[in-house]
């Protein structure tokens, strides 16, 4: 009999916690997890991408390779993103620099230059922002291979020989 009160007395307690949990949900607040695992109450953006890193596998040597990481504001202000930064010069971002709001999707897109850089490569890109976590950082990574080189382009002339100089004297 003990036991059977002990179980509803713990069942009783629970559901007041997820109810009380639930009604400070709806104050406007939004939640996350701090590195303890504990539920922290936030009210600035979250920012939410659906894949931080992005490998492009094997790509040939020559063209620009770009990915785009589509993120949303999960948060309940005005996303600002005042930052994004490669970790070198062979990586180009694009970001918005309009705000995004709250529950508005965006991107942020990388491009990697391949030419004249074989082997594989592993880029960060870092954002500064008006987030709850003010910098996060983006990877793509991926293998120039050499000797494969991207389709010329076909609207280029190509020179033919002309009769007027031809090389039999036959004019």
């Amino acid at each position: 009999m003990k036991n059977l009160l002990f179980i509803l007395a713990l069942f009783a307690f629970t559901g007041s916690a997820v109810f009380a949990q639930a009604d400070m949900m709806k104050n406007g607040a939004s939640y996350i997890l701090d590195e303890n695992g504990n539920l922290v109450e936030t009210t600035k953006p979250i920012l939410n991408f659906e894949k931080e890193t992005h490998d492009f596998g094997e790509l040939p040597e020559g063209p620009q390779a770009t990915f785009e990481f589509k993120f949303t504001n999960d948060g309940k202000e005005d996303l600002i993103i005042s930052d994004v930064k490669a970790s070198c010069g062979c990586t180009t971002p694009v970001w918005p620099r309009d705000p995004v709001k709250p529950g508005e999707t965006a991107v942020i897109a990388a491009t990697y230059n391949t030419s004249k850089r074989l082997g594989p490569f592993n880029k960060a890109i870092t954002i500064t922002s008006n987030a709850h976590e003010p910098t996060k950082r983006l990877y793509i990574k991926g293998n120039v291979l050499q000797g494969e080189v991207a389709p010329k382009d076909e609207t280029t002339p190509v020179r033919t020989q002309s009769i007027v100089n031809d090389a039999s004297g036959n004019n």
